[in-house]
């Protein structure tokens, strides 16, 4: 395949149109660059310092986000200076196949990483009592863990196959070398990832179902009950009345069936919060579908390329297709943060709370907690 940003002749009009075709190659990535390292950064920072999002949802995007700040940082640089190059690669053979292997261990990274949360999401949906006890600041360590425990074990077996990670010119970057299928190696690896994003989204298809057969139920009303002595009579009395003290509601002694127990303070305009960590949990997972169809959209071009290199002998792909199908890749790196405050209203609220200027006007968040 002939590589356009090669003059490769004397056409002088050839020769204007590859200076051009590389001059926007440089501009459009390196403004993906800096839209990722800024946008990341500041998420990463936003996580770190508020403790309200301190949550096992924003703990799996801080992952996230750290992981598209280093690929940004450390891929993206190398394809400019190759473009800059006449689309050569100055460096050596074991060079290229570090960041080769990067570049697919960061690619599986996020795949492993939001097939995770799609299930924690569904947990949180339709078992959230079991959710937030077990999901703790170790738990998400220990799913973090086991996600780039995953992705090393993906990306690494390349590294020792001659051949398979090599400077593809045509895309302008290390990475793997999908030959056909007679004699390709890497058929395991693009299934491996067909695999988990079609699984993520039957995880994301089985909650909306949950949230589908559940949106006729009510939500539980709790009936004030005042008393200074807590004397009840009938079946489920005494827990009504526990009930409405825990929500709120309750005034003088604690009762009977509460003594001993660690109580929450309540203010005086402290909401019951069912309902509205049941929509929060809606927002997050809506964030986290938004985010794997965005990495779907994103690769999926690129992913076709792979195969119609495989199973198509001999290479009919047009180089203009190659290029923006390659490109979309890398600007799925910038897309997170932007998903994400559009379709999280909580980090839109503490992002503002952080600004000088907002801080005279922001109304404090609720605590996120389990009556």
């Amino acid at each position: 395949m002939a590589n356009t940003s090669d003059p490769g002749g004397s056409n002088p009009s050839l020769q204007n149109y590859a200076i051009t075709a590389s001059a926007v190659k440089l501009a459009s990535l390196g403004l993906i660059t800096c839209i990722s390292l800024l946008g990341n950064t500041v998420l990463s920072v936003l996580v770190l310092k508020d403790s309200l999002l301190h949550k096992a949802p924003y703990y799996f995007l801080l992952d996230l986000c750290v992981a598209d700040i280093i690929r940004s940082a450390v891929c993206f640089p190398f394809v400019m200076i190759s473009i800059n190059s006449g689309s050569v690669w100055s460096y050596n053979i074991i060079s290229c196949k570090i960041i080769a292997f990067v570049a697919v261990l960061f690619c599986f990274h996020v795949a492993f990483l939001l097939f995770c949360v799609s299930i924690t999401r569904y947990m949180a949906i339709a078992h959230h009592r079991f959710y937030s006890k077990r999901m703790t600041l170790w738990t998400c360590v220990a799913v973090i863990c086991m996600v780039w425990t995953l992705s090393v074990a993906m990306a690494f077996p390349p590294v020792f196959d001659v051949g398979t990670y090599k400077f593809i010119r045509e895309e302008e970057q290390c990475i793997f070398e999908h030959r056909y299928v007679k004699a390709n190696d890497t058929l395991g690896f693009m299934l491996m990832l067909a695999v988990i994003v079609a699984t993520t989204h039957v995880v994301y298809v089985k909650m909306l179902c949950f949230v589908y057969d559940h949106r006729k139920m009510k939500p539980a009303q709790l009936v004030p009950a005042i008393s200074q002595n807590w004397t009840f009579h009938g079946p489920g009395a005494t827990g009504q009345a526990a009930a409405n003290w825990i929500a709120g509601f309750g005034r003088g002694p604690t009762p009977p069936t509460l003594v001993g127990i660690r109580q929450v303070s309540h203010n005086a305009n402290r909401r019951l919060l069912v309902l509205d960590e049941f929509k929060m949990e809606k927002r997050i997972g809506k964030m986290y579908y938004m985010i794997t169809l965005a990495f779907l959209l994103f690769w999926a071009p690129y992913v076709v390329s792979w195969y119609i290199r495989v199973f198509v002998k001999g290479n009919a792909l047009p180089q203009v297709y190659l290029t923006a199908a390659v490109w979309l890749t890398f600007a799925q790196a910038g897309a997170n943060p932007i998903i994400c405050f559009i379709f999280n209203k909580e980090l839109r609220m503490r992002f503002r709370a952080c600004l000088p200027c907002c801080l005279t006007t922001q109304t404090p968040m609720e605590p996120y907690c389990v009556i």
